[in-house]
Protein backbone atom coordinates (compact mmCIF):
# COMPACT_ATOMS: atom_id res chain seq x y z
CA UNK A 1 0.00 0.00 0.00
CA UNK A 2 1.30 3.43 -0.57
CA UNK A 3 0.48 6.50 1.48
CA UNK A 4 1.17 9.78 0.02
CA UNK A 5 2.11 12.41 2.08
CA UNK A 6 1.05 15.75 -0.05
CA UNK A 7 3.65 18.38 1.07
CA UNK A 8 4.46 20.05 -2.11
CA UNK A 9 8.15 19.98 -2.72
CA UNK A 10 8.54 18.03 0.32
CA UNK A 11 6.08 15.85 -0.79
CA UNK A 12 7.01 11.61 0.02
CA UNK A 13 5.55 8.40 -0.08
CA UNK A 14 4.75 5.84 2.77
CA UNK A 15 5.38 2.02 1.34
CA UNK A 16 3.30 -0.05 3.50
CA UNK A 17 4.35 -3.59 2.90
CA UNK A 18 5.16 -6.95 4.11
CA UNK A 19 8.82 -7.83 3.09
CA UNK A 20 9.72 -5.15 1.98
CA UNK A 21 13.36 -4.84 3.66
CA UNK A 22 14.40 -7.08 1.07
CA UNK A 23 13.20 -4.84 -1.38
CA UNK A 24 14.87 -1.06 -0.09
CA UNK A 25 16.81 -0.76 -2.73
CA UNK A 26 14.45 -0.56 -5.55
CA UNK A 27 12.68 2.40 -3.46
CA UNK A 28 15.76 4.62 -2.84
CA UNK A 29 18.50 5.87 -4.93
CA UNK A 30 21.50 2.99 -3.11
CA UNK A 31 23.70 3.58 -5.39
CA UNK A 32 25.98 6.38 -3.70
CA UNK A 33 27.62 6.39 -0.09
CA UNK A 34 24.66 5.31 2.26
CA UNK A 35 24.96 5.95 6.23
CA UNK A 36 23.10 2.93 7.58
CA UNK A 37 22.31 3.89 11.36
CA UNK A 38 21.05 1.67 13.88
CA UNK A 39 20.94 0.30 17.36
CA UNK A 40 22.09 -2.14 19.54
CA UNK A 41 18.37 -3.33 20.05
CA UNK A 42 17.82 -3.99 16.42
CA UNK A 43 18.56 -7.33 14.77
CA UNK A 44 21.88 -6.63 12.89
CA UNK A 45 20.30 -8.68 9.67
CA UNK A 46 17.80 -5.33 8.75
CA UNK A 47 21.13 -3.16 8.79
CA UNK A 48 22.61 -5.72 6.81
CA UNK A 49 20.20 -6.07 4.46
CA UNK A 50 20.21 -2.71 3.63
CA UNK A 51 23.58 -2.63 3.13
CA UNK A 52 24.14 -5.60 1.00
CA UNK A 53 21.51 -3.08 -1.87
CA UNK A 54 23.41 -0.07 -1.36
CA UNK A 55 26.91 0.73 -3.33
CA UNK A 56 28.90 2.26 -1.02
CA UNK A 57 27.13 1.15 3.16
CA UNK A 58 28.30 2.42 6.40
CA UNK A 59 26.61 1.17 9.19
CA UNK A 60 27.11 3.21 12.69
CA UNK A 61 25.25 1.40 15.59
CA UNK A 62 24.41 3.15 18.39
CA UNK A 63 23.58 2.17 22.28
CA UNK A 64 20.19 0.96 22.28
CA UNK A 65 17.70 3.44 24.32
CA UNK A 66 17.34 7.51 24.63
CA UNK A 67 20.99 8.29 25.91
CA UNK A 68 21.57 8.10 22.19
CA UNK A 69 19.59 11.00 21.18
CA UNK A 70 22.60 13.20 22.36
CA UNK A 71 24.65 15.67 21.30
CA UNK A 72 27.72 13.54 21.36
CA UNK A 73 26.29 10.61 19.31
CA UNK A 74 24.74 13.14 17.01
CA UNK A 75 28.48 14.21 16.25
CA UNK A 76 29.61 10.52 16.31
CA UNK A 77 27.24 10.72 12.83
CA UNK A 78 28.47 13.69 11.25
CA UNK A 79 32.46 12.37 12.13
CA UNK A 80 31.02 9.26 10.19
CA UNK A 81 30.40 10.48 7.01
CA UNK A 82 33.04 13.31 7.26
CA UNK A 83 35.62 10.59 7.44
CA UNK A 84 33.85 8.79 4.61
CA UNK A 85 33.78 11.87 2.38
CA UNK A 86 29.80 11.87 2.13
CA UNK A 87 29.09 14.69 -0.44
CA UNK A 88 25.55 16.45 -0.75
CA UNK A 89 24.74 13.86 -2.94
CA UNK A 90 24.30 10.76 -0.55
CA UNK A 91 22.07 9.75 2.00
CA UNK A 92 21.63 8.95 5.45
CA UNK A 93 19.31 5.54 6.16
CA UNK A 94 17.74 5.04 9.54
CA UNK A 95 17.03 1.26 10.67
CA UNK A 96 15.51 1.25 13.94
CA UNK A 97 13.07 2.68 16.15
CA UNK A 98 12.14 6.68 16.96
CA UNK A 99 15.48 7.25 18.56
CA UNK A 100 17.49 5.86 15.68
CA UNK A 101 14.89 8.21 13.23
CA UNK A 102 14.62 11.29 15.53
CA UNK A 103 18.57 11.54 15.52
CA UNK A 104 19.84 9.62 12.16
CA UNK A 105 17.06 13.01 10.59
CA UNK A 106 18.49 15.25 12.10
CA UNK A 107 22.10 14.45 11.40
CA UNK A 108 21.03 14.22 7.75
CA UNK A 109 19.00 17.78 8.05
CA UNK A 110 22.50 19.31 8.96
CA UNK A 111 25.50 17.49 7.11
CA UNK A 112 26.07 19.56 4.24
CA UNK A 113 22.85 21.63 5.23
CA UNK A 114 20.82 18.55 4.27
CA UNK A 115 20.87 15.45 2.67
CA UNK A 116 18.25 12.74 1.38
CA UNK A 117 17.06 10.95 4.84
CA UNK A 118 15.28 7.72 4.56
CA UNK A 119 13.64 6.10 7.48
CA UNK A 120 13.07 1.98 7.56
CA UNK A 121 10.92 1.76 11.20
CA UNK A 122 11.60 -1.44 13.07
CA UNK A 123 9.18 -0.59 16.43
CA UNK A 124 5.65 -0.55 16.57
CA UNK A 125 5.87 3.09 17.94
CA UNK A 126 8.13 4.56 14.93
CA UNK A 127 5.93 2.18 12.39
CA UNK A 128 2.49 4.38 13.60
CA UNK A 129 3.91 8.11 14.50
CA UNK A 130 7.58 8.43 14.66
CA UNK A 131 8.63 7.83 11.47
CA UNK A 132 6.46 10.05 9.17
CA UNK A 133 5.84 13.82 10.00
CA UNK A 134 9.73 15.30 9.51
CA UNK A 135 10.24 15.97 13.38
CA UNK A 136 13.93 15.07 14.03
CA UNK A 137 15.33 16.06 17.17
CA UNK A 138 17.83 14.92 19.91
CA UNK A 139 17.78 15.43 23.88
CA UNK A 140 19.70 18.08 25.49
CA UNK A 141 19.84 19.48 29.55
CA UNK A 142 17.26 16.41 30.26
CA UNK A 143 14.77 18.04 27.76
CA UNK A 144 13.48 15.39 25.18
CA UNK A 145 13.38 16.54 21.79
CA UNK A 146 14.33 20.03 22.87
CA UNK A 147 16.74 20.37 19.50
CA UNK A 148 16.12 19.72 16.54
CA UNK A 149 14.36 20.65 13.30
CA UNK A 150 11.90 19.87 11.13
CA UNK A 151 12.87 17.71 8.02
CA UNK A 152 11.33 15.56 5.73
CA UNK A 153 12.06 12.04 4.61
CA UNK A 154 12.59 11.12 1.27
CA UNK A 155 10.35 7.60 1.50
CA UNK A 156 9.41 5.88 4.47
CA UNK A 157 9.21 1.90 4.27
CA UNK A 158 6.40 0.07 6.92
CA UNK A 159 7.84 -3.97 7.23
CA UNK A 160 5.74 -5.13 9.84
CA UNK A 161 7.40 -8.10 9.73
CA UNK A 162 10.03 -6.29 11.42
CA UNK A 163 7.98 -6.59 14.45
CA UNK A 164 8.12 -10.34 15.46
CA UNK A 165 11.17 -9.31 17.31
CA UNK A 166 10.08 -7.18 19.26
CA UNK A 167 8.35 -8.21 23.05
CA UNK A 168 5.16 -7.37 24.27
CA UNK A 169 6.52 -4.29 26.12
CA UNK A 170 7.49 -2.13 22.59
CA UNK A 171 4.40 -3.28 20.92
CA UNK A 172 2.29 -2.28 24.16
CA UNK A 173 4.57 0.73 23.42
CA UNK A 174 3.92 1.54 19.98
CA UNK A 175 -0.31 1.08 20.55
CA UNK A 176 -0.20 4.03 23.02
CA UNK A 177 0.63 6.24 20.01
CA UNK A 178 -2.31 4.53 17.69
CA UNK A 179 -4.60 5.18 21.04
CA UNK A 180 -3.69 8.83 21.40
CA UNK A 181 -4.73 9.11 17.76
CA UNK A 182 -7.72 7.13 17.48
CA UNK A 183 -9.17 9.19 20.67
CA UNK A 184 -9.25 12.50 18.85
CA UNK A 185 -9.80 11.81 15.21
CA UNK A 186 -10.81 7.98 14.79
CA UNK A 187 -13.71 6.38 17.28
CA UNK A 188 -13.52 3.45 14.52
CA UNK A 189 -10.08 2.71 15.58
CA UNK A 190 -10.92 3.51 19.42
CA UNK A 191 -13.56 0.54 18.74
CA UNK A 192 -11.54 -1.80 16.98
CA UNK A 193 -8.67 -1.28 19.66
CA UNK A 194 -11.54 -1.46 22.03
CA UNK A 195 -13.37 -4.93 20.74
CA UNK A 196 -11.36 -6.82 18.77
CA UNK A 197 -7.96 -9.18 18.77
CA UNK A 198 -5.29 -6.14 18.60
CA UNK A 199 -2.40 -8.78 16.75
CA UNK A 200 -4.52 -9.89 14.35
CA UNK A 201 -5.52 -6.31 13.24
CA UNK A 202 -2.20 -4.92 13.60
CA UNK A 203 -1.63 -3.82 9.78
CA UNK A 204 -4.75 -2.12 9.74
CA UNK A 205 -4.44 -0.24 13.11
CA UNK A 206 -0.90 1.05 10.93
CA UNK A 207 -2.66 1.65 7.96
CA UNK A 208 -5.52 3.99 10.06
CA UNK A 209 -2.93 5.88 12.77
CA UNK A 210 -0.76 6.46 9.48
CA UNK A 211 -3.54 7.66 7.75
CA UNK A 212 -4.41 10.26 10.93
CA UNK A 213 -1.32 11.21 11.31
CA UNK A 214 -0.81 11.99 7.12
CA UNK A 215 -3.64 14.17 6.93
CA UNK A 216 -2.82 16.45 10.07
CA UNK A 217 0.59 16.72 9.02
CA UNK A 218 -0.96 17.95 5.37
CA UNK A 219 -2.85 20.44 6.85
CA UNK A 220 -0.09 22.26 9.12
CA UNK A 221 3.57 20.59 9.01
CA UNK A 222 5.02 23.06 11.16
CA UNK A 223 2.81 22.77 13.87
CA UNK A 224 1.16 26.12 14.06
CA UNK A 225 -2.39 24.93 14.83
CA UNK A 226 -3.59 21.53 14.24
CA UNK A 227 -0.53 19.62 14.35
CA UNK A 228 -0.64 19.89 18.35
CA UNK A 229 -3.70 17.44 18.40
CA UNK A 230 -0.56 15.23 17.80
CA UNK A 231 0.55 16.07 21.25
CA UNK A 232 -2.61 15.17 23.23
CA UNK A 233 -0.90 13.46 26.19
CA UNK A 234 2.36 14.42 25.90
CA UNK A 235 2.35 17.69 28.51
CA UNK A 236 2.00 15.10 31.10
CA UNK A 237 3.25 11.97 29.39
CA UNK A 238 7.00 13.84 28.84
CA UNK A 239 6.46 15.81 32.18
CA UNK A 240 6.40 11.89 33.85
CA UNK A 241 9.30 10.81 30.87
CA UNK A 242 11.89 13.29 32.35
CA UNK A 243 11.04 13.20 35.96
CA UNK A 244 11.56 9.50 35.33
CA UNK A 245 15.13 10.16 33.53
CA UNK A 246 14.14 8.87 30.42
CA UNK A 247 14.81 5.09 31.98
CA UNK A 248 12.01 3.58 34.06
CA UNK A 249 9.03 3.93 31.55
CA UNK A 250 9.17 3.78 27.79
CA UNK A 251 7.72 7.27 26.00
CA UNK A 252 4.43 5.60 25.20
CA UNK A 253 3.20 4.46 28.19
CA UNK A 254 4.16 7.91 29.57
CA UNK A 255 1.66 9.43 26.65
CA UNK A 256 -0.58 6.80 27.56
CA UNK A 257 -0.62 8.17 31.36
CA UNK A 258 -0.96 11.63 29.91
CA UNK A 259 -4.02 11.18 27.94
CA UNK A 260 -6.32 9.57 31.00
CA UNK A 261 -6.89 13.01 32.80
CA UNK A 262 -7.26 14.80 29.29
CA UNK A 263 -10.11 13.01 28.40
CA UNK A 264 -13.69 13.82 29.83
CA UNK A 265 -14.73 12.00 32.78
CA UNK A 266 -17.16 10.54 31.08
CA UNK A 267 -15.28 8.16 28.43
CA UNK A 268 -12.31 7.76 31.07
CA UNK A 269 -13.37 4.48 32.11
CA UNK A 270 -13.56 3.52 28.03
CA UNK A 271 -10.20 4.80 27.49
CA UNK A 272 -8.76 2.83 31.01
CA UNK A 273 -9.79 -0.25 30.30
CA UNK A 274 -8.49 -0.08 26.14
CA UNK A 275 -5.05 0.94 28.24
CA UNK A 276 -5.77 -1.77 30.64
CA UNK A 277 -6.10 -4.39 27.74
CA UNK A 278 -2.54 -2.99 25.95
CA UNK A 279 -0.64 -3.41 29.31
CA UNK A 280 -0.57 0.24 29.09
CA UNK A 281 -2.21 1.47 32.55
CA UNK A 282 1.25 1.47 34.79
CA UNK A 283 0.42 3.53 37.86
CA UNK A 284 3.77 5.10 39.51
CA UNK A 285 4.53 7.02 42.38
CA UNK A 286 4.41 10.75 40.77
CA UNK A 287 6.76 12.77 41.90
CA UNK A 288 4.60 16.11 40.58
CA UNK A 289 7.14 18.61 41.99
CA UNK A 290 9.59 17.15 39.11
CA UNK A 291 6.58 16.55 36.71
CA UNK A 292 5.33 20.41 37.06
CA UNK A 293 9.27 21.55 36.26
CA UNK A 294 9.01 19.02 33.38
CA UNK A 295 5.89 20.41 31.93
CA UNK A 296 6.96 24.02 32.66
CA UNK A 297 9.74 23.71 30.70
CA UNK A 298 8.19 21.89 27.53
CA UNK A 299 8.96 23.33 24.80
CA UNK A 300 5.11 23.60 23.93
CA UNK A 301 4.92 25.97 26.76
CA UNK A 302 4.75 29.90 26.45
CA UNK A 303 5.88 30.99 29.65
CA UNK A 304 3.54 29.65 32.32
CA UNK A 305 0.88 28.71 29.36
CA UNK A 306 0.37 25.45 27.56
CA UNK A 307 -1.90 24.58 24.44
CA UNK A 308 -2.97 21.30 25.04
CA UNK A 309 -5.79 19.17 23.46
CA UNK A 310 -8.42 17.48 26.17
CA UNK A 311 -11.19 14.78 23.97
CA UNK A 312 -15.07 15.63 24.92
CA UNK A 313 -15.82 12.22 22.94
CA UNK A 314 -14.60 9.49 21.39
CA UNK A 315 -13.07 10.81 18.00
CA UNK A 316 -13.35 14.52 18.77
CA UNK A 317 -10.89 16.82 20.50
CA UNK A 318 -10.34 20.59 21.10
CA UNK A 319 -7.43 22.58 22.01
CA UNK A 320 -7.14 24.75 25.05
CA UNK A 321 -4.96 26.96 26.02
CA UNK A 322 -4.50 26.73 30.00
CA UNK A 323 -2.16 27.29 32.68
CA UNK A 324 0.45 24.65 33.50
CA UNK A 325 -0.36 24.60 36.87
CA UNK A 326 -4.04 24.08 35.73
CA UNK A 327 -3.57 21.04 34.04
CA UNK A 328 -1.17 19.78 36.43
CA UNK A 329 -3.94 20.06 38.71
CA UNK A 330 -5.92 18.09 36.17
CA UNK A 331 -3.55 15.40 36.24
CA UNK A 332 -3.76 15.39 39.98
CA UNK A 333 -7.09 15.08 40.52
CA UNK A 334 -7.52 12.25 38.17
CA UNK A 335 -4.38 10.33 39.39
CA UNK A 336 -4.86 10.94 43.60
CA UNK A 337 -8.67 10.11 44.04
Amino acid sequence: MNIHMDLKENSYDIVVERGILARAGEHFNSQRRVLIVTDSGVPKEYAQAVAAQSKEPVICTVASGEGSKSLEVFGTLLQKMLENGFSRKDCVVAVGGGVVGDLSGFAASAYMRGIDFYNIPTTLLSQIDSSIGGKTAINFGNMKNIVGAFYQPKKVLIDSTLLKTLPDRQIANGLAEAIKMALTSDRELFELLENKDIAENLDEIIVRSLNIKKNVVEQDEKESGLRKILNFGHTIGHGIESSENMSALYHGECVALGLIPMCDEAIRPRVIEVLKKCNLYNLIAFDWDKITEAAFHDKKADGEFVTVTTVPDIGCFSLKTMKCSEVIAMAKNCFER
